[in-house]
């Protein structure tokens, strides 16, 4: 048996199941085929001396016998060419005796069929399909590109992150991936068609963006390839240079003056004073609630689906605009961004979270009480062991104080 012209045909196979030529594909099963019958002596058995021989072959069905099959497998099977792999198994002295049997293993079937000819296990594999349908089997695992990837965001990754996660990357998934795939057979998916997604999103502009939408497929097609829809990921032959981040640009205070005068006799000034100096995340603020002398927040940036809170003392800078408020009514991110922008158009909303660690590092803030603060992991050994005081946490807090005159609204 030549297995290098096995190789050569199951990969000329492939490539015409690919392009969807009938033809082309017909003539190189034929060939696969009569290359997998040569005999192989499988074994010997002493004492009998009785020699079971086998031939390999893959059988295909007719577009008539597909249409017999159910529905949704009949698509799947069309897409895979409509064949399957069987064995022609010989037994005893003379070589007369002789059966086929044919196996289905995939997308959650394990369909095993086995006749005297080959149209009776044909015959067979039709009724057993139709005998798991009748006994409520469904396939388990869809294989064509949206209808996985809902499945794999529904049962898998949707567990893995917090919901605005994935509210946001479900909204890049929507605009950039489906379009492009929608109910593609995954087997069918080329490594171009996914270099062109990312390369038109950087071309744009848009490196960020591209960087989210590689990190969506990878989840996708390595979730593919644990089914076994997939053998390789798409992706491994594309070339893509992770964008450089931009960090955030602390404002001077003369920016921060400026912003806070913009606002003043507006709600919106209480919010800024919030943003600028506690640090939330821009996706933190609505979580924010005053509770003693503490602004108490939810630390976004957890993993495992755990929920935790930052505790971030009324310092200085921010007692001055307090001023007997006892909640906050935080607008979408949105409404932020667009005051902001109006006043200090070089800046970002992030711009003031980087704002507060850079005046905590000025004002002498230890670190560890800077971390907290921020939400920022003390590491692993710290992180187990270190509990601070409510009141060293205030007393860090006191030392945010420098000279930025307030900008209370008018009486």
């Amino acid at each position: 048996m030549d297995k290098g012209k096995i190789i050569e045909l199951a990969s000329r196979l492939l490539t015409a199941g690919i392009t969807q030529d009938s033809e082309e594909f017909a003539k190189i099963s034929s060939e696969l085929a009569e290359e997998l019958r040569q005999q192989t002596d499988n074994n010997v058995r002493d004492g009998a001396n009785v020699i079971e021989k086998s031939y390999s072959g893959f059988l295909k069905f007719t577009i008539q016998e597909v249409s017999k099959m159910p529905k949704e497998f009949s698509k799947t099977f069309r897409a895979e060419g409509c064949t399957i792999h069987y064995r022609k198994r010989y037994r005893g002295k003379d070589g007369k005796h002789f059966t086929y049997e044919a196996r289905y293993r995939k997308y959650g079937y394990n369909i095993s069929v086995s006749g005297k000819t080959l149209e009776e296990i044909k015959e067979r594999f039709i009724i057993a399909l139709h005998e798991l349908e009748s006994n409520g089997y469904a396939m388990k695992v869809p294989n064509t590109f949206n209808r996985f990837a809902n499945y794999y965001f529904e049962n898998f990754y949707k567990r893995k992150v917090r919901e605005s996660t994935y509210v946001g990357n479900m909204y890049k998934y929507n605009k950039h991936i489906k379009p492009v795939f929608e109910e593609l057979p995954l087997a069918r998916i080329t490594p171009k068609q996914c270099q062109d997604i990312i390369d038109g999103l950087t071309y744009k502009g848009m490196g960020k963006t591209a960087d989210e939408v590689f990190s969506i497929l990878n989840g996708i097609f390595k979730a593919a390839i644990k089914h076994s829809l997939l053998r390789h990921n798409p992706l491994d032959l594309i070339t893509h240079t992770q964008h450089e981040r931009k960090h955030g640009n602390a404002l001077t205070k003369a920016e921060e003056y400026k912003l806070l005068l913009a606002m003043a006799g507006t709600k919106y000034q209480l919010l800024f004073a919030v943003a600028l100096y506690t640090g939330m995340r821009p996706n933190e603020y609505r979580t924010a609630r005053i509770e003693g002398n503490f602004i108490i927040c939810v630390n976004s940036k957890q993993k495992n689906g755990k929920t935790a809170y930052k505790r971030i003392p009324i310092n200085p800078m921010l007692r001055q605009y307090i001023d007997g408020a006892t909640a906050f009514q935080f607008p979408g991110e949105f409404y932020m961004r667009d005051k902001m922008k109006g006043i200090l158009p070089n800046h970002i909303l992030y711009d003031l979270r980087t704002t507060f660690n850079s005046r905590c590092v000025e004002c002498g803030i230890a670190d560890v009480a800077r971390k907290l603060f921020m939400g920022h992991s003390l590491g692993t050994l710290d992180n187990a062991y270190t509990q601070v005081s409510g009141e060293y946490l205030i007393a860090e807090g006191e030392k945010l104080r420098y000279d930025l005159s307030p900008i209370l609204p008018p009486n």
